[in-house]
């Protein structure tokens, strides 16, 4: 009795032991296949603003406008009547797999103080911040519909004078945004339309809009990305 037990004992061990080599063992069909890797950065880090000069972007001369202007560092978007607007038109920008980061505050008055255009691919967003009266934000437009009625819409207490950390991430498959810490927007943009309200057209490809409200913007930098590993 006891030599069929240790018998048992032994044949289970072996066969515990061929089962994990198998596991083991490279393109085993056993292997199970690792998840999907985020799109790591592919190259240096392109300033988008040298804290001097509007080099590279151009002020959206339209009825309204406050104008802009570079002051203490910063880029001020000047109240307008009702939008100031700047777009970029300098060397030619990634237009999916990047992450675009920036440093933006509400000087004065009470609605969108640096709402961002920004390409997904062939089509185009905007990362709307504080708008419809100062707090709402969110992405417009999502399925047609504004930042104040989708899926993203969400409200922020925005402080005067205080900077806030603003990143925004395009993938092959998702459009992603944080203000702050915090994530303010996740979506897969390969399954929803993603559009820009008409007074945000003319400031594709890229830019920048403040609504009866001065703002300021800093340290603007785009890091392309690398495909996702599949």
């Amino acid at each position: 009795m006891q030599n069929r037990f240790f018998s048992s004992t032994w044949n289970l061990l072996q066969h515990l032991l061929l089962t994990c080599c198998l596991i083991c063992l490279p393109g085993s069909k056993l292997l199970a296949e690792p998840p999907a890797q985020s799109p790591q950065p592919a190259e240096n880090v392109i300033s988008l603003f040298d804290g001097k000069t509007l080099s590279g972007w151009k002020v959206l001369d339209h009825a309204g406008t406050g104008g802009a202007e570079v002051k203490d560092g910063a880029i001020v978007l000047k109240q307008g009547e009702p939008i100031t607007s700047i777009v970029w038109n300098g060397a030619e920008l990634p237009k999916i797999n990047y992450e675009l980061t920036m440093q933006a505050r509400r000087m004065d008055g009470s609605d969108f103080f640096a709402t961002l255009t920004f390409p997904v691919g062939e089509r185009y967003c905007s990362l709307v911040l504080g708008g419809w009266g100062g707090g709402v934000i969110g992405l417009s437009s999502l399925n047609g519909a504004d930042a104040s009625e989708n899926e993203t819409t969400d409200y922020l207490d925005f402080e005067k004078g205080r900077w806030y950390k603003i990143r925004v991430r395009v993938t092959e498959t998702h459009l992603q945004a944080w203000i702050d810490d915090k994530q303010v927007a996740d979506i897969n943009h390969t399954e929803n339309q993603v559009s820009v309200r008409i007074e945000m057209e003319l400031s594709k490809p890229l830019g920048l809009s403040s609504f009866h409200t001065t703002g300021e913007i800093k340290e603007i930098k785009i890091q392309p990305l690398m495909p996702a590993a599949k």
